[in-house]
């Protein structure tokens, strides 16, 4: 959606104005969430909104192997492993913000039983939910990312790309940081939300001791009256009140492609909105005024009438049709001119009449001079 936009922007835009690279990279990390469907639409998104990615397209499943044999490496230095708790009691044993988490029943397994036990996961002996890694953190950190987040869960399904080589996927936490540091990133810049997430981000590097990339955090893009959670968006085009992702009501890129937004107004809302760390609410008259002002250089005019009243000029030859030139685009001269044609009877909007004016009403009306645009003054 157009929060998205701002991201993509600030990266993309980052890369090119220090001479950098961005690359594309898909989190394909949970089975039944990922879609090829998706990842078209996204890559289509930010083909039109101007950026290029060239050949550096990759995806968190082409890291598999090398994640796993990272969560190896973490077992075999007594830094992570397995638990065979429910979901419900690990989210129990994680404490409060104000109390310590308690340590799982699991926590003291020997190196030899978790990479057993790790292996049999992988090798699809346990079903859904029997058992997960764990990093073995603080359990008494303020910071509840710390205290032995979840590394690996089983889930036994089709992945749209490894298809069923794979019934162990890594939670995000684990995976992002590591596919940065493969890809040899400088910079990860993620939303807000993220920066609680940091310390484990570098906790898990900094245990492993491979290249360590920089994290840093923006603000994301809220506007005005406008829904932007993926959730609540999801129950919109799967409840059929909206026809699609593109629908012009959405707040996604292609919606606003759809309703005749270009990339450049886009872009150039994203540059004034600019970076920030705290959250805010942008107004939507701004993005609405970068897309007048961006148009208003490119588009060429036009005119139309929708409520036709015809008006019959008395002092107006019969059977003469003139000739009268229009500018295309008052602000590129480049863009030439049209002609639009005058007779003795015109139409204009019924609108721009009154027989009774009120006050101030400067269109036409009986007694009343008006110009009309690239012709003459009538009465």
């Amino acid at each position: 959606h157009i929060g998205h936009a701002k991201s993509i922007c600030l990266n993309f835009g980052i890369a090119r104005d220090y001479n950098g690279y961005c690359n594309l990279r898909f989190d394909d990390t949970n089975p039944t969430k990922e879609d090829v469907e998706y990842v078209d639409s996204i890559k289509e998104d930010i083909k039109w909104l101007g950026f290029s990615w060239e050949d550096r397209e990759f995806y968190a499943s082409d890291y598999f192997d090398q994640l796993y044999e990272f969560a190896v490496q973490l077992i075999k230095q007594g830094d992570a492993y397995v638990d065979s708790c429910s979901t419900e009691e690990i989210r129990n044993m994680r404490g409060t913000v104000t109390e310590p988490g308690k340590p799982s029943p699991y926590r003291n397994r020997t190196v030899e039983e978790n990479l057993n036990l790790f292996e049999r996961m992988k090798n699809g002996e346990f079903a859904d939910g029997e058992h997960v890694l764990r990093a073995k953190g603080d359990l008494s950190s303020s910071n509840m990312n710390l205290r032995d987040s979840i590394m690996y869960r089983i889930r036994h399904a089709h992945h749209h790309r490894t298809g069923d080589t794979w019934c162990i996927y890594p939670m995000y936490d684990w995976a992002h940081g590591q596919s940065d540091s493969i890809e040899k990133i400088t910079h990860s810049i993620c939303t807000l939300e993220f920066e609680n997430h940091r310390p484990l981000y570098d906790w898990y590097i900094d245990k492993l001791g491979i290249y360590h990339p920089q994290q840093i955090e923006f603000a994301r893009l809220n506007l005005n009256y406008t829904i932007m959670s993926k959730r609540k968006l999801l129950e919109l085009v799967e409840g059929k009140y909206v026809t699609g992702w593109d629908d012009p009501r959405m707040p996604t890129i292609s919606a606003f492609r759809r309703r005749g937004y270009t990339p450049e107004s886009i872009r150039t809302f994203a540059e004034r909105v600019g970076v920030a760390k705290r959250d805010n609410i942008i107004d939507l008259a701004l993005l609405e005024h970068t897309l007048r002002e961006d148009l208003n250089k490119r588009a060429q005019r036009v005119m139309a009438v929708l409520k036709p009243l015809k008006v019959t000029i008395t002092n107006y030859p019969d059977n003469v049709v003139e000739e009268l030139s229009a500018v295309n685009n008052p602000e590129d001269e480049t863009m030439g001119s049209r002609t639009v044609y005058f007779s003795k009877e015109i139409y204009i909007e019924q609108d721009d009449f009154m027989e009774s004016p009120m006050k101030k009403f400067f269109r036409l009306s009986p007694g009343n001079e008006v110009r009309l645009r690239y012709a003459y003054i009538i009465k």
